[in-house]
């Protein structure tokens, strides 16, 4: 099945998730973290995801500095909601009920259920008001 052109690669997030970790970087510094004592073909493939990333809209380049500077412009919540809705698109017709059930039963500890439990608090008190 073919990928829709806001889909992120393992290889992408790799990068992305340097980018949140470590804010604006250069090509380089993502080389020498994902690929210690790596070689111009790494380099390239680094490069390679910056460029998809920034065609994406994922990565915004500055360049005016030398070496460019890139940084995310997605953050880590919108992505994990992008890739939840699509997730549900394919598996449940949309829905994102099935899952979240899933998560809570399967996969939660009890801090997680408290934190999850004060969530639903938070969010039914917003809605009251």
């Amino acid at each position: 099945m073919a990928r829709t052109p806001q889909d992120i690669t393992d290889a992408e997030l790799a990068v992305i998730n340097l980018l949140w970790e470590r804010g604006r970087t250069t090509v380089r510094d993502l080389t020498d973290t994902l690929y210690p004592g790596g070689t111009g073909a790494h380099y390239a493939t680094v490069q390679k995801l910056l460029e998809r990333l920034e065609l994406k809209k994922f990565v915004k380049r500055d360049r005016k500095p030398w070496p460019h500077q890139f940084e995310p412009k997605i953050d880590r919540e919108e992505l994990i909601g992008r890739r939840l809705q699509a997730t549900a698109d394919k598996l449940c017709e949309g829905s994102l009920a099935p899952l979240l059930s899933h998560l809570v039963k399967a996969k939660l500890n009890p801090d997680q259920l408290n934190s999850l439990r004060d969530l639903l608090d938070d969010l039914e008190r917003e809605k009251g008001r």
